[in-house]
């Protein structure tokens, strides 16, 4: 005769437990054989209020296999039965079919024994039925059933990110090769031919107009305002514009610097975000241009408003 779970009643009481719960309802798909049905079981969870369980049992392998393709269950359980029914093969045979479902083994030998055997092939747990109790079996399957649902919301949100990575990642190739358009267009008043007869490459070759020196600087300087942002580096940015309006530096190749430094930047960011590198790469570029006009304009009222020698006080030409 079958040796039923014991039924002990918990003496703690749901309610006071925090954080987590029993499922008011499991719906549960029994693999057993002939000579064990699932009657016992069944009666055995009916004892307990814990929880409404529905037992829906499948003899066989084939016939488990036939029911979890029709339908979907909360958790499933096998019986072991060495020689008739053995669920280490079985259990290894869902998993590597792509069964998601929960799966916990009840037995006849004991959990030091079976436990570790049932993990490495993919189940959720063993049960001696021997020893365990059916509110033991509830919080195993209640557990398993909460891991499987964050192993799924895990990948959903996964997946999620790894599109929206992506969505940014194109997006920031069109900025970028929109930005090459707007450089290298024949309306564009800082027009620059490329050396090759594409009129937009997609990649930019280095400013060969520009010294390594500067490149270096400029490509050290953008990742670390892509790092620290706007307002910390107010005194090196005014600096290397007083330097590029010094050197005559025009629009056109400040504009190919700056591209160029960052389609490389963006290359190599793997998986993480480019929306925050091309944001702060705008701010970066949208700055240096301001002290670089102001520049400019500051050398041209110069040009045109040259200083003149000024008569000292009482020496005034009569």
């Amino acid at each position: 005769m079958e040796a039923p779970i014991k039924d002990r009643q918990s003496r703690v009481s749901l309610a006071a437990m925090p954080g987590f719960r029993l499922p008011h309802k499991i719906k549960t798909l029994y693999i057993t054989t002939r000579h064990r049905t699932g009657k016992w079981l069944a009666d055995a969870l009916a004892a307990d209020s814990a929880a409404e369980v529905t037992i829906e049992e499948a003899v066989g392998s084939l016939a488990g296999i036939a029911r979890l393709r029709e339908e979907t269950f909360d958790v499933v359980l096998i019986s072991h039965e060495p020689g008739v029914l053995d669920a280490l093969d079985l259990v290894e045979g869902y998993r590597a079919g792509g069964a998601e479902e929960p799966i916990i083994v009840l037995g006849t030998q004991s959990e030091q024994e079976m436990a570790v055997l049932c993990y490495e092939v993919g189940a959720d747990g063993y049960l001696c039925v021997h020893t365990a109790t059916t509110r033991q079996l509830l919080w195993i399957a209640a557990r398993a059933i909460q891991r499987h649902q964050l192993v799924r919301e895990n990948q959903r949100l996964t997946q999620d990110q790894q599109a929206r990575l992506q969505a940014e990642r194109e997006d920031a190739e069109r900025i970028l090769r929109q930005q090459r358009a707007m450089l290298f267009s024949p309306q564009s008043p800082t027009h620059a031919q490329p050396a090759s007869s594409d009129p937009a490459p997609e990649r930019l070759p280095p400013p060969s107009q520009l010294p390594q020196q500067l490149i270096r600087h400029y490509r050290d300087l953008l990742r670390t305002y892509v790092i620290m942002g706007t307002g910390n580096l107010s005194c090196e940015l005014k600096q290397l514009a007083e330097v590029l309006v010094s050197a005559g530096i025009t629009p056109s190749e400040l504009m190919h610097l700056h591209i160029y430094v960052l389609e490389e930047l963006v290359r190599g960011l793997g998986s993480r975000s480019a929306r925050h590198v091309m944001t702060r790469a705008d701010l970066m570029m949208l700055e240096l241009m301001l002290r670089v006009a102001e520049g400019y304009r500051f050398r041209y009222y110069q040009r045109i408003n040259p200083p003149s020698q000024q008569w000292l006080p009482g020496f005034a030409e009569r």
